[in-house]
């Protein structure tokens, strides 16, 4: 009976449990964010969007990187476009600059590396920043600093030219909804990248 019944009623309860508590330790966490965020207003677009850029590169697909994309998406609806748009640069930096850094600092980096740093392209391209996490998980020291920095000069970038941006997820498939010159809207997303990519090439130690 404890093996069939007690034993996985009790596992089941306790696994609920602590699913539950993480749930709403998350969920106060990701409002906090959001209130924070939501209350900087747009007096200093620049921090904000250096802020948010910086958000969607530290963890790469978790609460905080949810927590602005969240932020972005509420702007949207608000009819304020801008910060939308450090959200979805300050996403596309990540894999973007670790491909650039797998091509021009090939001898920091291991054969399958640089073939997965070919595929960081589209991803990057295409607004998906975890494609950065194998490489952050294998080296965190070096490349989540790399990758925070270029996503929030990238974020920076785009409330400095005053770029606004209409959809919520795309990237350079959505380039026609750009609002304020999507030349300078790719032009902020390279620069991002390209800090990046020359931390990481300055950071990572030469493979043996």
């Amino acid at each position: 009976i404890r093996t069939i019944l007690f034993y996985p009623v009790l596992n089941i309860f306790l696994t609920g449990m602590i699913m539950l508590l993480l749930v709403t330790l998350l969920s106060a966490f990701n409002t906090g964010l959001e209130n924070w965020l939501g209350g900087m207003g747009t007096t200093n677009m620049v921090i904000l969007g250096l802020i948010l850029g910086a958000m969607m590169a530290i963890d790469m697909g978790g609460p905080i990187n949810k927590a602005a994309f969240t932020f972005g998406i509420a702007m949207i609806d608000a009819g304020n476009f801008g910060p939308h748009a450090a959200v979805m640069a300050g996403g596309m930096v990540p894999p973007l600059g670790i491909a650039l850094a797998t091509t021009f600092f090939k001898q920091k980096f291991t054969k399958q590396e640089r073939e997965a740093g070919k595929t960081n392209y589209i991803l990057g391209a295409s607004f998906i920043t975890e494609g950065a996490i194998p490489f952050a998980a294998s080296d965190p020291a070096r490349v989540i600093p790399a990758v925070i920095t270029g996503s929030a000069v990238a974020g920076a970038l785009t409330a400095l030219f005053g770029i606004g941006l209409r959809a919520p997820h795309g990237g350079i498939f959505v380039i026609p909804l750009v609002e304020g010159g999507f030349l300078l809207y790719g032009l902020a997303i390279l620069i991002g990248a390209v800090v990046t990519a020359v931390m990481l090439g300055v950071l990572k130690k030469r493979v043996a």
